[in-house]
């Protein structure tokens, strides 16, 4: 998810009552909820380095484990030594260290409701997991916790002007919670709606070998991507609808076997994006000094070339002369 969203839910998790078990509750999930984020830095090494590191092992449960000691220190040594109010919580390192692993925790579990997934069992395993229900970036998960937390803010402001009784964050917080409870899952009722849907026709007189159902930013919208011997179909249908257009499908044939495709699936960057990639589709393009190789993954931005896909260029040998990734869709 944004790290907007991530933020949120932080604070969120703070305001139902972990801000009384201990000071600095809510900075710690603030900072909790975003940490497994710094392997943004890869991005300094280029986009390739990007999509091979990020979600990795700072996104895996042993990542976690190591973030939460090494976080839960880096607030609970330098912050005892500051005087606290007199109606502040005791600085405590157990419910710091539990509520710096519930940020965490967090983080990983909104990071598995999208489409790009996780790989929560680094190092030992480098398998994708995605629940397919959430889009990276959900305008209305967004505003649900901003108001739940907002408004109870401007209420708070209104009744100490008028010297009533101050109001909590707690209510607007769990409000914020549950709502995001519920539209996971409506949204993963939806979506086995669509996947049932999907696996119910055929595509080009061939039935399907593998699907996928991605999300868009309405619940009730998905983008279906089907796999069949001889090509891709991408299509939008809705939740509730009583069939599908298989005529309104997108349809990316399969390249045919190339030493110039094996090749370009055996440098660095091949591998590393097969290894991401879901539903890749390539294009081999001979050109009048060898071989331009694009390879993109359908259940992102299948109608916008350049988007999530991986350029290879090779020389008339058949060796690689240059790899570049371009990534333009929203980043978490």
């Amino acid at each position: 998810m944004d790290n907007i969203t991530h933020t949120l839910t932080g604070i969120a998790l703070s305001q139902t009552g972990l801000n009384r078990k201990t000071r600095f509750a809510t900075l710690a999930l603030i900072l909790a909820s975003n940490a497994p984020d710094v392997d943004i830095v890869t991005r300094l090494h280029g986009s390739a380095a990007y999509l091979e590191y990020h979600r990795g092992i700072t996104h895996s449960l042993v990542g976690l484990a190591g973030l939460a000691f090494a976080l839960t220190a880096f607030i609970y040594f330098p912050c005892r030594q500051l005087k606290p109010k007199p109606s502040a919580p005791a600085l405590s390192g157990g419910w710091l260290l539990l509520v710096v692993s519930l940020g965490l925790l967090g983080h990983l579990l909104l990071d598995f409701t999208n489409a790009y997934g996780v790989r929560p069992f680094m190092p030992f395993s480098g398998r994708w997991y995605a629940w397919d229900i959430m889009p990276i970036l959900d305008p209305l998960l967004l505003l649900v916790l901003a108001a739940g937390l907002g408004l109870p803010g401007v209420l708070r402001m209104v009744s100490e002007e008028v010297g009533a009784r101050k109001t909590g964050y707690r209510r607007g917080a769990v409000v914020g919670l549950v709502f995001m409870g519920l539209l996971w899952g409506f949204r993963d009722i939806s979506h086995r709606r669509v996947i049932a849907l999907l696996g119910s026709s055929n595509y080009g007189g061939e039935p399907p070998l593998r699907l996928g159902a991605f999300p868009t930013l309405s619940p009730l919208a998905w983008m279906g991507v089907i796999e069949t011997d001889s090509a891709l179909h991408v299509l939008q249908t809705n939740a509730f609808a009583n069939d599908l257009d298989e005529d309104s499908a997108r349809v990316f044939r399969k390249p045919e076997p190339s030493p110039a495709l094996d090749a370009a699936l055996q440098t660095h960057l091949g591998r590393v994006f097969m290894n991401f990639a879901r539903f890749p589709w390539a294009q081999v393009d001979e050109e009048a000094d060898g071989y331009e190789v694009r390879i993109r993954d359908l259940r992102f931005g299948a109608g916008s070339p350049g988007i999530f896909q991986a350029s290879i260029e090779l020389d008339p040998n058949l060796h690689a002369r240059r790899q570049t990734f371009r990534f333009l869709a929203p980043r978490d």
